[in-house]
């Protein structure tokens, strides 16, 4: 089984008993505001349930449960992408409101990438942040993602239009 841990966090596969605490976790305006309508608004333990069976299904294991001092407290992935996009990924990720302002997401981030880089031979990582998330930008900034562009009113949320922007960060040896 693949573990990731720095000694504080910890990224581990999903298990089944993560059901009922994902859901918890994950039916929260303020997370779901921040993320793509994919993911479901409220969100029930059978969401949780079908998303728990897709990752433990991902081969070779792409997404991961986080850990800090021993509880589960939020998701993150990479999505491999395809065609001549295939040594590129898309990281996404959510933390849990109680665990906001605590260094977590950055050393989260961090792992995920360098077991990116290193197993999944992958050369990219990149993802979108709306322009009001400015928690997510300043965690990406944190682990050496670049701001590559900005996407302007490529977005809508709850109805309301705004900007995307664009960060990467790029394998060390590329």
């Amino acid at each position: 089984m693949i573990r990731l841990t720095d000694g504080t966090v910890t990224l581990r596969p999903f298990r089944p008993e993560d059901k009922e605490r994902l859901a918890e976790l994950a039916n929260n305006e303020r997370i779901s505001i921040n993320l793509r309508d994919g993911f479901p608004s409220p969100y029930t333990t059978d969401d949780a349930g079908r998303f728990i069976e897709m990752a433990m299904a991902t081969v070779p294991v792409q997404l991961f449960a986080i850990e800090y001092q021993g509880e589960y407290v939020g998701n993150i992935g990479l999505h491999k992408r395809n065609d001549v996009y295939r040594l590129s990924a898309e990281i996404g990720y959510f933390l849990g409101e109680a665990y906001w302002h605590k260094g977590i997401m950055p050393r989260a981030v961090k792992l995920i990438c360098d077991y990116g880089f290193r197993e999944l031979d992958i050369i990219r990582i990149d993802t979108g942040v709306f322009e009001y998330n400015t928690a997510s930008q300043r965690v990406l900034e944190k682990c050496g993602f670049v701001k590559e562009a900005v996407f302007k009113n490529s977005v809508i949320k709850k109805g309301k239009i705004c900007d995307e922007i664009r960060y990467a960060l790029i394998r060390a040896d590329k």
